[in-house]
């Protein structure tokens, strides 16, 4: 084969490449700066919460708990007579677990015993003070970032446009289809990768409108300041324990679905989704490309 057959060739195959691709803008500029804002407020609201959790780490049902009222969950450590060992102990309910090294007992990078319902490494702030005012700054800083994506969703179409379920993916069938490729950890090519799947959208709209509503009226619920101007936030809670726990279980379910989030990010080509995170280019493959 000549040169000049072997450059052609070459050519042909990048052609052939290119024709397989398809490069797509597919988050706009306010939308990628709100994901990774709220990305580190959300770490630091957790770090943060979980530091606060620490200094009383017990749930409650009602409007009230101390130390004799029946619990939701508590996490704390005790030492074992028979092996003299500190034995960090998860209780839900009438239910007891042992989580020893992971919650209620943890263990320092020399091997020694701390108690604390949450690792240290886990936790921001070195006292109740500290860790208050970095979760008040992370939660003040999440809801005008939230508000500016909210507004902007509304306004620019992105809810209705990129969010909301066609007529088409709330067929039963379509449903069905897309929780077995799922199950099956195939990826979505050609047009079906330029949209988001129907399990994406029913779990953002159930994020956006559901779960960070709850969390922040549950937070709210939480201050004496803000009860007192509005009491209803006291029935709609059933009280400000209940609240807490309601708050506690809403952050769990959050950081559930960012690990999930995440796995399905690096099953679905990292390199690919972060790039249009941060620049809002997608590369689009088409059906039968490999």
């Amino acid at each position: 084969m000549t040169v000049s057959e072997q450059s052609a060739t070459v050519a042909a195959e990048a052609e052939a490449s290119r024709a397989q691709r398809e490069i797509v803008y597919r988050h706009s500029l306010v939308v990628r700066l709100t994901h990774w804002i709220n990305l580190l407020c959300l770490t630091l609201l957790l770090m943060s919460g979980l530091a606060l959790f620490n200094v009383h780490p017990q749930l409650y049902w009602g409007h009230y708990g101390y130390p004799g009222v029946p619990t939701v969950l508590s996490i704390s450590g005790r030492y074992d007579p028979e092996t003299q060992q500190p034995v960090g102990l998860t209780r839900i309910g009438d239910y007891t677990i042992d989580t020893t090294g992971i919650l209620g007992v943890t263990y320092d990078s020399e091997g020694q015993p701390r108690p604390g319902a949450f690792p240290q490494w886990a936790t921001l702030g070195a006292d109740l003070a500290v860790a208050r005012d970095w979760h008040f700054l992370m939660a003040w800083m999440f809801v005008i970032n939230g508000t500016i994506y909210l507004l902007f969703g509304l306004f620019s179409g992105h809810f209705r446009r990129d969010l909301a379920p066609s007529a088409d993916q709330l067929r039963p069938r379509h449903i069905a289809s897309d929780i077995w490729n799922h199950v099956r950890l195939r990826r979505p090519r050609g047009e079906a990768a330029k949209r988001y799947n129907v399990l994406q959208k029913f779990t953002y709209l159930a994020v956006i409108f559901v779960l960070l509503p709850a969390i922040l009226a549950s937070g709210l619920t939480m201050s004496p300041a803000v009860t007192a101007a509005f009491p209803l936030l006291f029935d709609l809670f059933a009280g400000r324990q209940s609240a807490r726990t309601i708050h506690f279980i809403c952050a769990n379910l959050l950081l559930l679905f960012v690990l999930v989030h995440v796995v399905q990010v690096l099953l679905s080509g990292a390199f690919n989704l972060m790039r249009s995170m941060i620049t809002g280019r997608y590369v689009v493959k088409a059906e039968g490309a490999s």
